[in-house]
């Protein structure tokens, strides 16, 4: 299964985020081969003048059969374990693609939060998309931590 992100903004050649994001995805890249995860990819858009029409840039970018997480403020919290969980049953179901949406500064679009299969919070804090990022590439690699057995999850 294919893991793809897609987000609202860019961030910026050089940036410490940037080489942080860099960095965990291409850990989970390399150990989610071996348990059919691959992509681990980030699409960015650039921020649009409302909600509504980066949600409609977003949803265009979505590979057919894909799940989609959208990440948002008022999304369930919950443990990484059962973050990897979700991701290993929707591989097991045969789901070709998970999509995870960032939205910009004034959150998504209601076409990018309706239809999604699950709404996710990081918590109830609004954070900034170059920390969203970071945080969602290292839970990746968390997941496929978790998923195979590797101790880097040791909670």
């Amino acid at each position: 299964m294919r893991i793809d992100t897609l987000a609202v903004g860019r961030l910026k050649a050089g940036s410490g985020e940037q080489e942080l994001v860099a960095r965990y995805l291409d850990r989970a890249a390399a150990g989610g081969r071996a348990i059919g995860l691959t992509g681990f990819e980030v699409a960015e858009i650039p921020d649009g003048k409302t909600a509504d029409l980066e949600a409609a840039a977003l949803l265009v970018r979505l590979k057919p059969g894909s799940r989609r997480i959208v990440l948002d403020e008022r999304g369930k919290t919950m443990p990484s374990k059962q973050f990897a969980g979700i991701i290993a049953d929707w591989r097991d179901q045969g789901a070709p693609a998970t999509a995870f949406l960032i939205g910009g500064p004034d959150g998504h679009g209601k076409a990018a939060r309706d239809g999604a299969d699950l709404l996710l919070s990081f918590g109830a804090m609004t954070w900034p998309h170059q920390l969203v990022r970071a945080m969602l590439a290292e839970q990746l690699y968390r997941a496929v931590t978790i998923l195979t057995g590797h101790p880097y999850h040791r909670v």
